[in-house]
């Protein structure tokens, strides 16, 4: 394996993590590196946003907590025991919690390459996402992407512009255990579908 495909082998998506905090230049360095992700008509609509406060903290994990137990409400016999068991969230080991949105219509750009498909903002801020997410995983940081929240109740919560589009909650730290299989996998939940490693032609 080169260092590059080691690098993706390696990429997880991280629950479980030490307590001991990232430094502040390692963060500032992976904020750095997310910037240079390509993005259409170099907009940049990615916005970043640290989440230090205890009570905000809180709050996103009460939101979790009712998200989440309004999705295993809606599983039923063998599925709603199986998900009850996974670990979905590192939201109280991870040091730092970092959310991400996008500004889908930014001034920056002049919009284009959106005039037919404008939720390329969108698609460019995830790739922001990705490349923090790898740049994170060269310097053995792990990060884990809390999904199971509601939107709208994010962005009161960190009082952001409204019309932000709320894209990801970074749990951010030190893994206790890096593995190349994801936990979803080694827990049983999914397996990798070898159909998605061949091209489809047309």
């Amino acid at each position: 394996m080169t260092p590059a495909e080691r690098l993706f082998a390696w990429r997880r998506d991280v629950r479980h993590f030490r307590p001991d905090p990232v430094a502040a230049w390692e963060l500032d360095r992976l904020l750095e590196t997310a910037n240079r992700a390509p993005s259409v008509g170099l907009s940049e609509p990615w916005r970043f946003v640290r989440v230090d406060t205890p009570a905000r903290r809180n709050a996103i994990r009460a939101n979790f907590l009712a998200s989440n137990a309004q999705d295993l409400a809606g599983r039923e016999g063998e599925d709603a025991r199986h998900y009850a068991t996974l670990k979905l969230a590192g939201l109280d080991e991870a040091p730092h919690h970092i959310a991400v949105f996008c500004e889908t219509d930014p001034a920056q750009g002049r919009g284009l390459g959106r005039a037919t498909m404008p939720e390329t903002t969108t698609w460019s801020a995830v790739m922001a996402v990705h490349t923090f997410w790898l740049a994170a995983a060269e310097r053995g940081i792990g990060v884990g992407w809390v999904s199971i929240l509601d939107p709208t109740d994010v962005r009161r919560t960190l009082c952001v512009d409204p019309d932000w589009q709320f894209l990801a909650y970074l749990c951010v730290g030190y893994p206790k255990q890096p593995s190349d299989t994801p936990e979803l996998e080694r827990l049983g939940w999914e397996h990798r579908n070898p159909a998605r490693r061949r091209w489809i032609w047309r």
